[in-house]
């Protein structure tokens, strides 16, 4: 009997330290600086398409995202709907005259929003391409 009570009370501090060690380490990652950061570039990462060689996929992901981006933002939902637009343009073959066609769709203030988040996906698309090509690795140093 006595065996039996002692290891259920070990059991217990066992998982309450374990509890105890996942809430500090939450909290600690939660409060690192770049933790939104990472998490929107892992989120956008994991949208693209896989292979961005791949001529028929990258053409697949660019119609799905223009389709989604038009209908977020009929809707009403601007930010996702400017976000999803953000991807198509990242990954079309001639950006300035999908830019062109925007500009003169989309309200004055869409567009902007558009503009100021090109830079940040594009260098998720990098990034990106360099992950799947191996040459991260190579330019990382170890």
């Amino acid at each position: 009997m006595m065996g039996g009570k002692t290891s259920a009370i070990a059991a217990g501090v066992c998982g309450a330290l374990f509890v105890g060690y996942c809430i500090y380490f939450d909290r600690k990652r939660r409060s690192d600086p770049n933790f939104k950061n990472r998490l929107r570039e892992h989120e956008r990462s994991d949208l693209l398409p896989a292979d961005l060689k791949d001529a028929e996929a990258v053409q697949k992901f660019f119609l799905e995202e223009i389709q989604l981006g038009e209908e977020l933002l009929a809707q009403g939902d601007y930010e996702k709907g400017v976000d999803h637009l953000t991807n198509a343009i990242a990954v079309c073959g001639q950006p300035q005259q999908l830019l062109q066609v925007l500009q003169q769709t989309l309200p004055p203030p869409v567009f902007q929003m558009l503009l100021t988040k090109l830079p940040s996906i594009s260098q998720v698309i990098t990034s990106h391409y360099l992950f799947l090509t191996g040459l991260e690795s190579a330019r990382s140093p170890a």
